[in-house]
């Protein structure tokens, strides 16, 4: 029951922010990373999005200003990216916070060309309310508040997306350079102290097929209700065949109601290819890491 209870707040939670969309005729109100939010928070329990619930309002938060405020400069569209990246990653730095999450409400205003204050009053809004959730129902109990945070990581990151936007711009798809969803992922899975090969695979399973969903469903259908009632449903069941806990995967079929119409179909390959790019550089980063501390173990032993 108690399983039960949390997945209705989390989806219907989800469902109020596109009915609040619809109402006020704005998709800007609509907020991927929020849906991941909600069920990582009120329904999984992630222990390190928890560990300090008011981060969960003021990171998101400052990342959006961020870059909302960065996509109003008078710059290309990449090196938006780069300036908000840089800043978001020194912002974790200072606060001295690991909550992913809030990479993607930075980078979401530029990845859809935010210009309304209806999106910065979206997330001040709903990152409230997953806060007060958390409040009200004690949800943090028990998570100690501090952690050790691996700031080598990074810059690991800094230098995958880097490589990634030359990659990208040369290639001549610069709308490839980033995608929120997985840019998140990317980051959790640095700071896993394991990473393998299985994990990998998965997330690039779970990442792509949760794309297709969303993008398929938005295509076919018109009422904005329905499509996200059976994303919820199908990511579900998705998550459950896998045996996977991605928050992210909740995120990929918000895009399309966001993303520039001209870039909706193409969101599936774009999140394969940029799932194989980042998690096989990530396991090959996590494989070589493991392997230096083996030997460094070693040489002690001798």
């Amino acid at each position: 029951m108690k399983s039960i209870l949390s997945n209705a707040a989390a989806f219907g939670f989800i469902l109020l922010m596109v009915l609040a969309a619809i109402i006020f005729k704005d998709a800007e109100i609509i907020l991927p990373e929020i849906a991941a939010m909600a069920v990582a928070l009120w329904v999984w329990r992630e222990k390190s999005w928890l560990r300090q619930p008011e981060k969960i309002f003021i990171m998101p938060s400052l990342t959006a200003i961020l870059g909302f405020a960065v996509n109003l400069l008078e710059i290309s569209y990449i090196a938006k990216i780069i300036i908000v990246l840089v800043l978001m990653l020194t912002v974790m730095r200072v606060m001295q916070s690991n909550l992913a999450p809030a990479l993607a409400t930075g980078l979401l205003p530029i990845v859809t060309n935010a210009t309304h204050f209806t999106f910065l009053m979206a997330i001040f809004a709903t990152t409230f309310v997953l806060m007060l959730g958390v409040y009200l129902f004690k949800l943090n109990e028990g998570v100690p508040r501090h952690a050790p945070v691996k700031y080598k990581y990074m810059l690991v990151y800094l230098a995958l997306h880097l490589a990634w936007i030359i990659i990208v711009v040369f290639a001549g798809y610069p709308q490839m350079a980033i995608i929120p969803p997985v840019t998140v992922v990317v980051y959790e899975s640095l700071q896993m102290p394991m990473y393998m090969r299985k994990m990998a695979v998965k997330q690039i399973v779970v990442l792509t097929l949760s794309a297709v969903i969303g993008t398929v469903l938005f295509m076919m259908l018109d009422n904005w209700l329905l499509i996200v009632a059976l994303d919820m449903a199908l990511i579900y069941g998705l998550l459950r065949l896998f045996q996977a806990r991605i928050p992210a995967a909740y995120a990929f079929p918000l895009l399309p109601f966001v993303f520039p119409a001209q870039f909706v179909p193409q969101l599936p390959y774009a999140a394969a290819l940029v799932s194989v790019f980042f998690f096989s550089l990530v396991l090959a980063y996590k494989t070589y890491e493991k392997q230096q501390i083996m030997k460094l173990q070693n040489v002690v032993a001798e």
